[in-house]
C-alpha cells in the first residue's frame, strides 16, 4: 500500500492528464453523434492500454525504490548500485551525488590525515618531555645545580610552546596580526629568551646589522627565529652564532656540526631528523617543519645551506607581501 501511494503521488499528474485526454476524446465523439458502442469500445481499449502501462510502470518503480532502500546506511561506501537512470534529470542527480560522495571522502581522508599527524606528533612530544622532567627530578636532589635545573625547565617550556604552536598553526582561526615589524627587535627578544642556553652551551652570539623591517606577524616570526636559534645552540656547542640582515633577508648562521648533503633537501620535512637527529636523541623533526609552514603562511621563504663540519646558514626571505595559504 505504501508503494502504491508513493507511485500515485509520483505519477498523479500523468494519470490526470490521461483522464483529461480521455474526456476530451469522448466529448468529441459524442459531438459527432457517433454510436455509443464505438465510443465505449474506444474507451475500453484506451483503459486497457493505460492499465497495462500503469502495471508495468508500478512494477519498475517499486523495483527502483527497493534498490534505493537497500542502499540506506551504506551509500557512503559506493553509488555503483544505484538503479540505472531513466532520464537526464536522474543522470544529473546521480552525478551530483557522486560529486558529494567524492568531496566527503576527501574531507574524511583529510581529517584522518590531520588526526594521524597530530597523534604522531604528540606521541613524539610525550616521549620528548619525559627526559627534562626526569632530569629535573634528579636535579632537585642537588640544590647546587640551579643552572642545569633552569635549563631543563626551559626545555620543558620550549617543547610545550612548540606543541601549542603546532596546534594553532593547523587551526583556521590562527590569530595573525600583520603589521610593519622591526626585525631587529624580534631577534633581540628571541636572543634574550635563549640566553641561558647560549651560556650553558658556551655558544657566543654576534648580532650584525639588523635595521630590516618587514610586513609580518611579530609573534610567529619570533617563533621561527627562536627555533633556528635553538637548533644552532644544540648543534654548535662551544661554537659561534651570527645573525644579520642583508637587503630583505634575515640570516642566522653557526659554525656547528652542519648537515650532511644527502639530508639537506629534507630538513624541513615533518618528522625528518637525519644523521644529526640520530646523534641528538632529543630531536623530533618538528621544529624546522613548523618554521617552513609559518613562513609559507606569512608569504616568506626559508632556505638552508650547510656543509658537514662547517656549520649551517638559515636564510629567511621577508620581501614578499603577506599571503596566507589555505
Amino acid at each position: 500500500m505504501r508503494f502504491l501511494g508513493g507511485w500515485l503521488r509520483a505519477r498523479g499528474w500523468g494519470l490526470a492528464l490521461l483522464g483529461l485526454c480521455a474526456g476530451v476524446f469522448a466529448l468529441v465523439l459524442d459531438l459527432y453523434k457517433l454510436p455509443v458502442e464505438a465510443v465505449g469500445y474506444a474507451a475500453a481499449l484506451c483503459g486497457v492500454l493505460v492499465l497495462v502501462w500503469a502495471a508495468a510502470d508500478l512494477a519498475r518503480w517499486c523495483g527502483r525504490v527497493r534498490v534505493l532502500e537497500s542502499l540506506r546506511g551504506r551509500a557512503h561506501l559506493t553509488l555503483g548500485y544505484l538503479p540505472e537512470s531513466c532520464g537526464l534529470q536522474e543522470e544529473l542527480y546521480q552525478e551530483l551525488l557522486r560529486e558529494l560522495l567524492e568531496d566527503r571522502r576527501m574531507a574524511v581522508s583529510e581529517a584522518d590525515r590531520r588526526q594521524r599527524e597530530t597523534l604522531d606528533y604528540y606521541t613524539l612530544w610525550i616521549h620528548q618531555i619525559k627526559t627534562p622532567i626526569a632530569a629535573i627530578g634528579l636535579m632537585l636532589e642537588d640544590t647546587e645545580r640551579d643552572r642545569e635545573l633552569r635549563a631543563e625547565l626551559f626545555r620543558v617550556e620550549q617543547y610545550t610552546q612548540l606543541a601549542l604552536s603546532y596546534l594553532r598553526l593547523g587551526s583556521e582561526s590562527t590569530d595573525y596580526v600583520i603589521e610593519e615589524t622591526a626585525v631587529g627587535d624580534v631577534v633581540r627578544q628571541a636572543a634574550r629568551k635563549y640566553a641561558p642556553l647560549f651560556i650553558r652551551g658556551r655558544v657566543s652570539l654576534e648580532m650584525g646589522e639588523l635595521t630590516l623591517t618587514a610586513l609580518t606577524d611579530r609573534k610567529w616570526l619570533q617563533l621561527v627565529v627562536e627555533q633556528v636559534l635553538s637548533n644552532a645552540v644544540k648543534y654548535a656547542p662551544g661554537g659561534h652564532v651570527k645573525i644579520f640582515a642583508r637587503d630583505t633577508w634575515l640570516v642566522i648562521e653557526d659554525d656547528g656540526i652542519g648537515v650532511a648533503q644527502e639530508d639537506l633537501p629534507r630538513i624541513f620535512e615533518k618528522g625528518f631528523t637525519g644523521g644529526n637527529g640520530r646523534l641528538e636523541k632529543r630531536s623530533t623533526g618538528i621544529g624546522l617543519y613548523l618554521c617552513r609552514e609559518i613562513c609559507r603562511r606569512l608569504g616568506h621563504t626559508i632556505t638552508a645551506a650547510s656543509e658537514t663540519g662547517r656549520g649551517t646558514r638559515i636564510t629567511i626571505g621577508l620581501a614578499r607581501p603577506y599571503l596566507e595559504v589555505e
